[in-house]
């Protein structure tokens, strides 16, 4: 088979590497084109060559064309994978330190809250400006694969507003359904199960063992499990109260309700410091900022390290390589899939972006109808959608009075802040984060002649309730293999250390 696959945001290592080994694990794909795009020359080039290293070390003829120019990569693609993260760590950085000084205390920053909401902002004006591309000089009907976040915003702008066919993809629910077979000590393969709802906050609604359903003997099933009875304590509440387990991991679970964030003093009792994923203040940006000065520095001894074997055995539980290898060779696969409602989910909104089960076949992406949501998990899920409608419309049009809505109605920023203090916050993120979002300009010009003015808010210099130090590369260097993790994997969670 020959087709051709673009990697925009080509220069991430975590998700390029590891999904070009997936994708040409299949032995029908050994012929494809791939190209690679990122607007970071040096980080380009380093991914390219480790990843032509690992081609060649398969015994495959094929040559990945590389190049800072986007419309030259997307040019005849028929699948094109989306990896960027616009701002890079400069603007997450932001994200997460100017909501801090208003007491908004995020994990990850990425999703909902004050840092996802405007991560939104600045990722919706780059993907029109890419769809625009893709529909230019890409294949006619291609498929954008987006694995970039705010998931279920950028998908929903592509789809709405982009004019490209757009699934958006995630590891989280598989990550879930590991968990809930080690506490009901079962193989994975051995349970069932049917999650819905949207990224981040989909739910198990059915957990199938040989016929039974097994939801009702989760909560003590998690309860008396020694390690997650204390890294998953906000997810394990949240099934305590609503009845069905939650996709997402504790910090990420944490920071999109307005319960367990929302005091500085309490914050400590729902999380644990052992892996940054279960709830560490600004975690995820530290480890993103460890990966990538530890693959900048490490680079050379890379090269030196074994190349990756495309094995089928190797291939990732990402989804992306299985629907290119489901639409193209007609074998079915089955996954959890990001796409526009349209009645999938009876009880949330038709224009919403849902996470549901779907088949993939040479037919192609098709989704069962679900039905209802348990009442309160499609509560819990409609006022994120609120949320991410009005960043998404805010986004499109550049207009700030939505975006402030959207702040406003964000669960964990209206548990935390008064209006006058949502006000103020949006002006300073709008002003720091000016290079990125182009659609403001009227507004920021604006911000700034409130920001001037003598009549602010006082803010706080916090840090956050539980934060910890950035490693240097020296400290990296006494542990090069879970350096060499931590910069390689899409998934910095999949291996957790020890809790604390």
């Amino acid at each position: 088979m020959s087709f051709k696959v673009t990697f925009i945001g080509a220069g991430s290592i975590g998700f390029t590497r590891g999904l070009l080994r997936d994708l040409l694990s299949v032995p029908e794909f050994n012929q494809i084109e791939v190209s690679f795009t990122d607007i970071n020359q040096e980080n380009l080039e380093m991914v390219t060559e480790l990843c032509q290293r690992d081609i060649e070390s398969n015994g495959l003829s094929i040559n990945i064309t590389s190049t800072v120019d986007r419309r030259e990569a997307l040019k005849g693609a028929r699948y094109i994978f989306n990896v960027v993260r616009i701002g890079g760590l400069d603007a997450f950085e932001k994200d997460i330190e100017i909501p801090l000084k208003y007491g908004v205390d995020q994990c990850v920053g990425d999703t909902l809250s004050a840092g996802g909401i405007m991560y939104g902002q600045r990722g919706i004006a780059a993907m029109l400006e890419i769809c625009k591309d893709i529909r230019d000089v890409a294949e006619p009907d291609c498929l954008l694969l987006n694995y970039a976040n705010p998931m279920a915003m950028l998908t929903w702008a592509c789809n709405k507003y982009g004019g490209v066919r757009t699934i958006g993809l995630c590891h989280g629910v598989q990550g879930g359904h590991q968990q809930i077979a080690d506490v009901l000590g079962k193989d994975k393969a051995e349970i069932d199960i049917i999650c819905a709802g949207i990224n981040h906050q989909t739910w198990y609604i059915k957990v199938d063992y040989k016929g039974e359903d097994m939801t009702g003997q989760l909560l003590s099933a998690f309860e008396n499990h020694p390690e997650y009875s204390k890294t998953e304590k906000v997810r394990i509440d949240m099934l305590r109260r609503f009845g069905y387990y939650s996709t997402e991991s504790n910090g990420h679970l944490s920071e999109y309700v307005p319960w367990y964030r929302k005091r500085p003093e309490e914050i400590m009792e729902w999380i644990d410091l052992g892996s940054w994923i279960n709830g560490e203040t600004g975690g995820y940006l530290r480890v993103c900022t460890e990966g990538r000065n530890w693959f900048k520095t490490d680079f050379p001894n890379w090269l030196n390290d074994p190349p990756f074997e495309y094995k089928q055995e190797n291939r990732s539980e990402e989804h992306g390589s299985y629907i290119v290898e489901g639409l193209e060779t007609g074998r079915v696969y089955r996954g959890h899939f990001n796409v526009v409602n349209n009645g999938v989910i009876s009880n949330l909104p038709d224009d919403a972006i849902i996470e549901a089960p779907g088949y993939v076949d040479r037919t192609g992406i098709n989704m069962p109808l679900v039905g209802e949501l348990p009442l309160g998990c499609a509560a819990v899920c409609n006022v994120s959608i609120s949320v991410q409608r009005l960043a998404v419309e805010a986004a499109v049009h550049g207009d700030d009075q939505l975006l402030r809505q959207a702040m406003m109605m964000d669960s964990l920023v209206g548990a935390v802040c008064n209006p006058k203090e949502i006000w103020q916050m949006t002006d300073e993120l709008l002003v720091e984060l000016e290079e990125w979002l182009p659609q403001y300009k009227t507004a920021i010009a604006e911000a700034k002649k409130r920001l001037a003015s003598d009549d602010l808010i006082p803010t706080k210099n916090y840090r956050g309730a539980a934060r910890l130090k950035t490693k240097t590369v020296d400290e990296m260097a006494k542990d090069r293999e879970e350096a060499n993790k931590n910069a390689g994997e899409a998934d910095k969670a999949k291996e957790r250390p020890a809790m604390k």
